[in-house]
């Protein structure tokens, strides 16, 4: 037994270096177990062969020790330079967000990143002659070991401009920030803003989930966290629709005391003081309450009422589709719909599912697109009942009609059509600056050929997600962020984190095993690359995906009250996802040694790679439709 153990290490050792360290300690071992064989086969039982077997045994295990580090840092050769450059340039435009809170959210929305003095001044020169000095310093001692070492000079100074620009631009809106006192006077908003019980609850969950990050078991069971974030949001809801509707007092609605004035307010009072008493009470009330005295008692209820239904569909939706990998390998509803004993009923629920999609998104479509809709869902359903998942109920047997491509791509034509109409609208209220209503028509036409591309994409027993997502979508607008007034920031929080548990809700989790590459083939005979790779990013992200547009269509609708929502609404959406992947990027570079590194922490930034870039989309489309804007030029 002896002498095979020393045949492996031979075996595993002879191809390394012979300076390695380890390879040297299990030399001094073999010697060692060489000679405690023949003290043995000498036939020698006295304690000092006991003591020296003890010490050959720690001599293994020593070299065994240094020789798994040592293969372990042969396997996993990071490449450090450029995942430092990588997280500076993240961290550089995490900052920038966090400096400019207080102009992006203000009644301005601006968010001014100014160039031209920080990229013409000395230090921006002097700071692009260091990073490239250090960058010559560097990739001459590690070779070609670097990916940034690699690349063209051409590209690597352009990088490194972006660094010192970004830099520079900081430290100039720090001077602007922190360093002008007259804008310290202007701007004493962040002091003596309140805060609510909501922005507590949003600030306190938004800095647990990103704590939440440097587990590796929260981390494969991260829509724990999004369930219990937005099960949490709606009983904060719940407590604001009670104020809002049920604890309205008088003193409220008074007018408050001129000590309580500011002198511009009191300056600014009319001879007619009880006149101006009564418009101002009135004022309040309109403003402050304006459903509570208006509305009747049956959207009162609805609106106490909407908290508690929507906690039921994230209860009934948790049960859909088992995630994560603690309870993955427990049966849930989806494969008792999936099985074939249970055919009919899932082709029941398919088929109610299309009716309550239509019913949800036609209500504010273009009659054209109303019908397109019709038609698509129909589409969907015989894609479906082609490819045996569900049935038509004259049909008599499973046997499979085709294999539905000629129905998806039926199905493709409608979505490309109400896409198209919504473009036409969206151009016309841009060029044309017409009103808010045709960009509204616009960005709802194009979200509902959306919906659409996502009724065909997902798995049959999914559909009731699709369904549950524009009804809690519904209700919330009626019931909760226009009668309560949210202010935008809060709603595109809201927004979010409904996005982000919709998309556990299809039964995504941070594997790469739960993508369902099925959707890159809907609709064609064979593989090919573009198609399938943005169908698959749609079919995986399309919950976060139709809650970031359904945002951008309440902002549009909201323009008229507030005319810097769409401007607070893509500020509020790029730093929300801009704070938890910059904490998780850093974490994944200290952990890069640890043992669930490539099991569990590398899919998960793989996941939020491709979040990024459909998040830079929909922060560029919310630039785009943002008209007010738009018309006064770049900030």
């Amino acid at each position: 037994m002896g002498s095979s153990l020393a045949g492996f290490f031979k075996r595993t050792c002879l191809p390394m270096k012979k300076a390695n360290p380890g390879f040297e300690q299990f030399k001094v071992a073999e010697k060692s177990h060489g000679s405690w064989m023949k003290l043995y086969l000498e036939g020698n039982t006295s304690e000092v062969l006991l003591n020296f077997g003890k010490k050959v045994l720690k001599q293994y295990l020593e070299a065994l020790k240094t020789l798994s580090s040592s293969l372990s840092q042969q396997v996993a050769q990071y490449d450090l330079y450029s995942m430092v450059v990588g997280t500076v340039i993240v961290l550089e435009v995490l900052l920038l967000f966090l400096i400019s809170i207080s102009k992006a959210l203000s009644a301005r929305a601006e968010f001014e990143v100014p160039l031209s003095p920080p990229l013409c001044s000395l230090l921006f020169y002097l700071l692009c002659l260091t990073l490239c000095a250090i960058h010559v310093v560097v990739c001459t001692s590690t070779g070609s070991l670097s990916y940034f070492c690699s690349i063209s000079w051409l590209s690597a100074v352009g990088v490194i401009m972006l660094v010192s620009g970004l830099l520079c631009v900081l430290l100039s809106a720090l001077e602007k920030r922190f360093l002008n006192p007259k804008l310290l006077v202007k701007n004493p908003a962040a002091s003596t803003s309140s805060w609510s019980e909501l922005d507590v609850l949003i600030l306190a969950g938004t800095i647990g989930h990103v704590t939440s990050l440097g587990a590796s078991s929260f981390i494969e069971e991260e829509h724990q966290t999004w369930y219990f974030l937005i099960n949490t949001l709606c009983l904060a809801l719940c407590q604001d629709i009670c104020r809002h509707y049920f604890l309205a007092k008088e003193h409220d609605l008074q007018l408050p005391s001129t000590a309580q004035m500011s002198p511009a307010e009191v300056r600014g009072t009319s001879s007619h003081p009880m006149k101006d008493v009564e418009l101002l009470q009135d004022d309040l009330k309109k403003t402050r309450f304006p459903l509570s005295e208006s509305a009747g008692g049956s959207e009162k209820w609805m609106a106490l009422a909407t908290p508690w239904v929507i906690l039921i569909c994230c209860r009934l939706l948790r049960s859909l589709n088992q995630t994560g990998v603690q309870w993955a390998h427990r049966p849930d509803f989806g494969h008792w719909l999936t099985s074939s004993e249970h055919k009919a009923e899932l082709s029941l629920l398919a088929s109610v599912s299309l009716v309550l999609i239509f019913i949800l998104v036609q209500r504010k479509c273009s009659l054209v697109s109303k019908i397109a809709m019709a038609l698509g869902l129909l589409g969907v359903y015989s894609y479906r009942a082609a490819i045996g998942n569900v049935v038509f109920p004259w049909q008599q047997d499973s046997k499979d009609i085709s294999k539905g491509i000629t129905e998806a791509r039926f199905v493709y034509v409608f979505v490309l059509g109400i896409v198209f109409t919504g473009t036409k609208d969206l151009l016309k209220s841009q060029v044309l600056s017409t009103d808010s209503k045709v960009k509204f028509i616009g960005l709802w036409e194009i979200y509902s050929g959306l919906v659409l591309l996502a009724a065909l994409l997902l798995r049959p027993h999914n559909l009731p997600v699709l369904v549950f997502c524009l009804l809690i979508q519904a209700m919330m607008t009626k019931f909760v962020w226009k009668p309560l007034e949210f202010d935008a920031a809060q709603v595109t929080i809201m927004h979010y984190w409904f996005g982000q548990a919709f998309f556990f809700f299809q039964g995504n989790s941070n594997g790469i095993a739960s993508v369902d590459i099925a959707a890159g083939f809907v609709g064609f005979d064979h593989y090919v690359e573009i198609p399938a790779v943005l169908l698959t990013g749609f079919a995986t992200y399309s919950g976060p995906l139709l809650w970031a547009l359904h945002l951008l269509c309440y902002l549009s609708s909201d323009v008229n009250r507030n005319p810097a929502a769409m401007g607070h609404g893509c500020f509020c959406y790029a730093l929300l996802h801009s704070i938890p992947v910059a904490a998780y990027i850093i974490l994944v570079t200290g952990l890069r040694y640890h043992l669930f590194i490539w099991s569990v922490f590398s899919p998960k930034l793989l996941y939020e790679g491709v979040h990024v870039f459909i998040s830079t989309a929909v922060c560029m489309f919310f630039t785009a439709m943002d008209q007010n804007h738009s018309r006064k030029g770049p900030v």
